[in-house]
């Protein structure tokens, strides 16, 4: 979803809690990697995998200049033949640690396995986050949550766009010390007449 979409989103959904709640989900995922510079780990469920979230955050680490906001896409099943970038299974995350940041994202409950290894991963000292949709076992391991539940404006995949754009909006900040609208269209711009990066 690119900055024009985005920001009519935003003005869709202008006078519910989501842009903002979105905002401040973003800062604290920001502030998490961005000092700590120890990585992202994104993680699914066994029945979901993250897969436009994790090419939405690629394509803002790479527009705003945030390298520190490239996930490793963690997987639940591994193929042999699959690339790289797609083989990185649970076990990364039994190896997490101080300085890393988890982001579970969980639509529905999340299986015992991956709880164990998220809070594993949270003892060792890594900072948890969640987008989820009401699992309280997700939420309470979490250090911060942000939950769409049924019956609300916005379903998650609507919320991880929403996240996955405010991620990047400070990282290059202008003169004035923010980035604005126009200058994501300008960098927006400078990016289409750019070989793209590289996709999922």
């Amino acid at each position: 979803m690119d900055a024009v979409r985005v920001a009519l989103l935003r003005e869709v959904l202008a006078g519910t809690e989501w842009p903002e709640a979105a905002r401040g989900f973003a800062r604290t995922l920001r502030s998490s990697v961005v000092p700590q510079g120890g990585g992202l780990l994104l993680v699914g469920t066994e029945v979901y995998e993250p897969w436009h979230l994790a090419a939405h955050l690629v394509d803002e680490s790479t527009w705003s200049g945030l390298p520190q906001l490239r996930p490793t896409l963690v997987r639940h099943r591994v193929e042999p033949d699959d690339p790289v970038h797609l083989a990185v299974g649970l076990g990364r995350i039994e190896a997490a640690g101080r300085g890393e940041t988890l982001l579970v994202v969980a639509p529905e409950q999340a299986d015992g396995g991956l709880l164990e290894r998220v809070h594993d991963a949270r003892r060792a000292g890594a900072t948890v986050l969640a987008l989820d949709g009401g699992d309280p076992e997700v939420r309470g391991l979490a250090h911060e949550a942000l939950t769409v539940r049924d019956g609300d404006e916005v379903d998650l995949d609507t919320v991880q766009h929403l996240v996955s754009a405010a991620a990047g909006e400070n990282g290059a900040p202008s003169p004035r010390g923010r980035r604005t609208f126009r200058d994501r269209l300008s960098r927006l711009a400078d990016q289409l007449t750019a070989p793209p990066p590289a996709r999922w």
